[in-house]
């Protein structure tokens, strides 16, 4: 072995067996490189644990912040040397009073290779430096005279030789008073039974220092609570000359204390036994230091997981590494306080909705000693009042489409009136001007007007569910083929249209030609949404809605969630909640009149379902329907009757308080070639009735003035002449909704062809036996006139 070697070896050795000094080496960047036993002894950590790490670790935050390392690091390069004073951490993350060295190595060349670092610990050393600083602030202040203090000198034997203002203010004696005499005056008589004056003075010399606290007694005989200091005093030869006796009343403080006991262990009692808040104490750093009963059951950590754990670990990933932890400390720093609501993470890892607020606590000089930090779950709260929010607004929802709908549903009645009048004249017209071209081209353009009028009325009507629907079980999975045949007629070639009906879809309960035209307009929205193209998806499922369940709507029970989806261009969220309104559109004028959507909401409510719609920009729309579903299975198709024509001639009485709607109904009946009476309400219908012949049919308006409408004469019809057929005609009522099939019902405004129709299932009606024929009838009224005569 060299002597190089036998060096280095000696020296490793030496390094080894100091323990009180961590001396270990750092990189040129101040990462550790070598490690002996009394920077493990003394920072805690091993060597396996420390080597390659920054020894910044060691630093407090604060100093860490304020970039103390790095500046330590740069004066050693410059000066070669430097050292220092501070707090360090430990491993386990307490802190000691370090006293540091630190030197730059260099190679023979000069050249930087790192840094030798030894600290040792001078805790001991600082407290003890800083009680001297305190006993120094002490003799000042008794040399200034304070009067809070009784300072006094005593001689060897305990006669008080000296006496300030403070002793006579506390004590209740004047100088002259008390000198001289023993300082055991001041005891209470038990105390100096049993000695303990002279022992305070025998503790004092044997230890340098006497202190107590227990009953004193005043001049005039009461007592108070004293705070006593007895220190013996030497000359500078050491010579013991006396003791310097310090006594101070905290009466007060004792009761305070006393109280602050209590009342600490009042709120110990309080604060363990708080179940649904979580309390507990954070560091400076953030660093729990205390845990209750509440933040254990609402965290789910034991005080021995948890303390001496950073509070960051109760947030979620997103939320550490955007700085929440350490901007809520800064925020409660620099404010006092710090409050939010966020979610927040359980041991278990399941997560909950906290209301958080920390406070900074502060010590009597100002100084930020922690972080009270009271949590409480709210998740039951929060989603409770998402759930009432989401209540009201769908009531308001309602509460408007109601209104909206009570609206529509008295336009779309006296608008039908008016296209009645301006559609049977026309149709009246027409074969008296079957030779005038003009006149006919002008004709055919109020037709097409007074049916777009009528388009209009029927959307207004399915949106304030006052459409007349025939409800009857349909499965739509066996209808898809159908279905797509129809949509596809309104989508252009760049759009693919995709149908996903499952073989064991229930079947809905709906009106099918309602539902066919609710889809064609979805798909017409669709197609609009998707001017580049893009894909439409309709879809269904079984869907069983309860309170237990996530049901989307206020609906519970069994239905059929119908949805179209497409890949448009998407609803802005500012107008979602306006898109059942009727006539409200984006579009251009020419392109859509705002009724679509407001006959699919109309038509799904009335059907006893609800449409929901979620959009996001740029990636597409979709509408879910929830159709309730048919307890019965779909019915085949049944074979239309035979038609029976009605004969012309027929005697129809015409029931109508319009009088231009009057005109027109028999104007087309006559057209047909059916002989007509007019009367203008119910009770003139019934006089006519038994005053003159029987007609063979009665055609009454619904909606009348007077004690009687339409149905109320149809049934008193039907009780006094039970063989009269009579043919209802609305173009509104809720009093149609009531009666169901009881009568039939022609909708205004109708054409020629469907009056004669209706015409002809009345007579259908009479035929099946329910009703007299009109042949029959006529001929049996020819036989009592020929009889007569």
């Amino acid at each position: 072995m060299t002597e190089l070697q036998h060096n280095a070896l000696a020296l490793q050795f030496l390094l080894e067996s100091v323990s009180d000094y961590a001396i270990y080496m750092l990189d040129p960047d101040g990462r550790i490189v070598t490690w002996n036993p009394g920077a493990e002894h003394l920072k805690g950590y091993s060597f396996s644990e420390i080597e390659g790490q920054s020894f910044e670790r060691f630093f407090t935050l604060e100093d860490r912040r304020a970039g103390l390392p790095g500046k330590l690091l740069e004066r050693a390069r410059a000066e070669g040397k430097v050292q220092s004073e501070g707090w360090r951490m430990r491993k386990d993350g307490t802190r000691f009073w370090a006293v540091a060295a630190l030197h730059a190595v260099k190679d023979d060349s000069g050249r930087l290779i790192g840094f030798a670092k030894i600290t040792r610990d001078m805790t001991a050393e600082r407290e003890a430096q800083l009680a001297v600083a305190e006993s120094e602030q002490r003799f000042r202040l008794l040399v200034e005279g304070v009067i809070d203090y009784a300072i006094y000198m005593l001689d060897v034997n305990g006669s008080i030789t000296n006496w300030n203002r403070g002793a006579e203010r506390i004590k209740g004696y004047k100088s002259d008073e008390v000198l001289g005499r023993h300082f055991s005056i001041f005891y209470t008589p038990e105390d100096r039974q049993a000695g303990l004056p002279a022992r305070a003075m025998a503790t004092a010399l044997a230890t340098g220092r006497y202190e107590t606290e227990g009953w004193r007694v005043r001049k005039d005989g009461t007592r108070f609570w004293a705070l006593a200091v007895l220190d013996p005093i030497y000359d500078e030869s050491g010579r013991h000359i006396g003791f310097a006796k310090v006594t101070r009343d905290i009466s007060e403080r004792k009761a305070a204390e006393k109280a602050l006991i209590e009342s600490e262990r009042q709120f110990r009692l309080l604060v363990s036994g708080v179940v649904d808040y979580a309390l507990f104490m954070l560091d400076p750093n953030g660093i729990v230091t205390n845990w209750n009963a509440g933040a254990q059951h609402i965290k789910g950590y034991k005080a021995e997981e948890i303390v001496g754990q950073h509070f960051s670990r109760f947030y979620t990933e997103v939320e550490r590494a955007a700085g929440v932890p350490m901007r809520a400390l800064q925020t409660a720093t620099d404010t006092g306080r710090y409050e939010a609501e966020g979610w927040r993470v359980r041991k278990d890892g399941s997560l909950f909705w906290a209301s958080v607020v920390l406070d900074a606590i502060r010590d009597e000089d100002g100084r930020l000693v922690g972080f009270a930090k009271i949590t409480r779950d709210v998740t039951d709260k929060r989603n409770a009042q998402l759930q009432l929010q989401r209540a009201q607004d769908q009531l308001a929802q309602a509460q408007k489409m109601e209104a909206l709908g009570q609206l529509t549903g008295g336009v779309a009645h006296d608008f039908n009136n008016l296209l009645m009048v301006v559609s049977g004249q026309a149709q009246l017209l027409r074969r008296r001007l079957a030779e005038d071209s003009k006149a006919l081209k002008a004709l055919d353009a109020i037709e097409a007007s007074a049916r777009r009028g009528e388009d209009l009325t029927r959307h207004l009507l399915s949106f304030a569910r006052r459409q007349r629907l025939r409800p009857a079980p349909l499965a739509l999975n066996q209808n898809a083929s159908s279905l797509k045949e129809l949509l596809s007629a309104s989508l252009p070639k760049d759009v693919q249209l995709v149908l996903d009906m499952p073989r064991k879809l229930w079947p809905v309960d709906v009106d099918q030609s309602e539902l066919e035209l609710a889809l064609l307009n979805l798909t017409v929205n669709a197609r609009d949404a998707m001017p580049n193209g893009g894909v439409l998806t309709i879809s269904a499922e079984n869907a069983t809605l309860s309170d237990e369940g996530d049901a989307p709507t206020d609906l519970r029970g069994d239905f059929v969630a119908v949805s179209l989806s497409d890949t448009g261009v998407g609803i802005p969220p500012d107008i979602l909640s306006r898109i059942f309104d009727p006539f409200f559109t984006t579009k251009d004028v020419s392109k859509g009149t705002g009724l679509g959507l407001s006959q699919v909401y109309g038509f799904v409510q009335q059907s006893g379902g609800r449409v929901g719609v979620e959009s996001e920009l740029g990636r597409g729309t979709r509408f879910t329907l929830y159709l309730p579903r048919a307890r019965e299975a779909p019915r085949a198709a049944e074979p239309l009757p035979d038609t029976i024509v009605a004969a012309p001639g027929a005697r129809i009485l015409v029931v109508e308080d319009n009088p231009e709607v009057a005109d027109v109904a028999a104007g087309m009946l006559e057209q047909l070639g059916h002989n007509v009476q007019v009367v203008s309400n119910a009770g003139a219908a019934l006089a006519a009735i038994a005053e003159g012949d029987r007609p063979d049919l009665v055609f009454s308006d619904i909606v009348m003035a007077g004690e009687m409408d339409g149905v109320a004469l149809a049934r008193g019809l039907r009780e006094k002449a039970p063989g009269l057929p009579v043919l209802l005609a609305t173009g509104y009522s809720q009093a149609a909704e009531r009666i169901g099939d009881e009568f039939p019902i022609l909708r205004k405004p109708y054409r020629l062809e469907d009056l004669n129709q209706a015409l002809n299932a009345a007579m259908a009606q009479a035929h099946d036996g329910k009703l007299v024929r009109i042949d029959t009838a006529r001929r049996a009224r020819a036989s009592r006139r020929d009889g007569s005569a």
